[in-house]
């Protein structure tokens, strides 16, 4: 599919300046600042495993995006003829090494600051409207689909919907009108338990950052240096047991090796001749005794 395409699919226009919410004449750095806005929303590292995989191909569409609008001939061309170059496709398989240039790393807050901004706005009522359309009024999908959506989102979300079905905008389905209470008591365990183990996951993850940050301090050193260090020194220990085991085993002879095929044969064989004989041994209703 050319980009214009998965413009489409994945954000309902062929108008690039459109999804990212300028003007046609935006200059290079309301772009940028649009771009990275959106960019925020689809990052793979920052979704839930279930839509990394669709958030990858939306990263990629504004990536290339970007670089068509940064460039003045590219610019120009989609301007005048509204098309896309694809035949340099290929250049944007460091598509994630672009954006980690133009922006700096991500943060915590800044995840938290985006979500206070993307709440209630614009964009989110789009995403609500292509996830209940694309999952068919299911709110599983829904879940998987619309950014920092959770079970606590569910009443606020219903009403928006409602609102959309009042208008016409989308058609009513009675999976998410009269979902049943086994499938909605499901989803919220579901959450619940994942919450739960997010929640050790990143206490963990705080408690040996804390450790290293105390470490560190304490051998004078930074934090990078001690990571390098750990890390070398798994290496090294990684490298001395393949010594030990090349020592200890790699100066056999050859002759010594089993051919796993010829024994596989050899099985093979067996197993047919056995199959025979036991077709052999029952005849006109009877069993003959195998003569031993």
């Amino acid at each position: 599919m050319s980009t214009l395409d998965l413009c489409e699919k994945y954000f309902d226009t062929r108008d690039v300046y459109k999804l990212l919410g300028i003007d046609k004449d935006a200059a290079e750095k309301d772009i940028k600042k649009a771009y990275h806005k959106i960019s925020l929303l689809v990052h793979p590292d920052r979704v839930p495993e279930a839509q990394k995989e669709e958030s990858t191909e939306k990263f990629k569409v504004l990536s290339k995006i970007y670089q068509v609008l940064t460039d003045p001939q590219k610019r120009g061309l989609y301007d005048e003829q509204g098309i896309i170059d694809d035949d340099d496709e290929g250049k944007l398989s460091n598509w994630m090494e672009l954006w980690e240039k133009i922006f700096k790393p991500i943060t915590e807050q800044d995840i938290t600051n985006f979500e206070r901004e993307y709440i209630g706005s614009d964009m989110e009522l789009r995403d609500i409207k292509m996830a209940y359309l694309g999952g068919k009024g299911c709110i599983n999908y829904m879940m998987n689909h619309v950014p920092f959506m959770g079970v606590e989102d569910e009443p606020r979300i219903k009403e928006i919907v409602a609102g959309l079905i009042a208008s016409e905008d989308v058609p009513e389905y009675k999976i998410f009108t009269e979902e049943p209470a086994a499938k909605r008591n499901k989803r919220h365990r579901k959450y619940a338990r994942e919450s739960e183990e997010a929640k050790i996951i990143k206490e963990r993850r705080e408690r040996r950052q804390q450790k290293d940050a105390e470490a560190a301090q304490e051998s004078g050193g930074s934090l990078e240096q001690m990571i390098l260090a750990r890390r070398n020194q798994r290496e090294g220990n990684y490298n001395s047991l393949m010594d030990r085991l090349l020592e200890k085993y790699g100066g056999e002879d050859d002759s010594d090796t089993v051919e796993f095929s010829a024994y596989d044969k050899k099985k093979k064989l067996k197993v047919k001749t056995q199959s025979k004989n036991k077709k052999n041994a029952v005849k006109n209703g009877r069993v003959k005794k195998q003569k031993s």
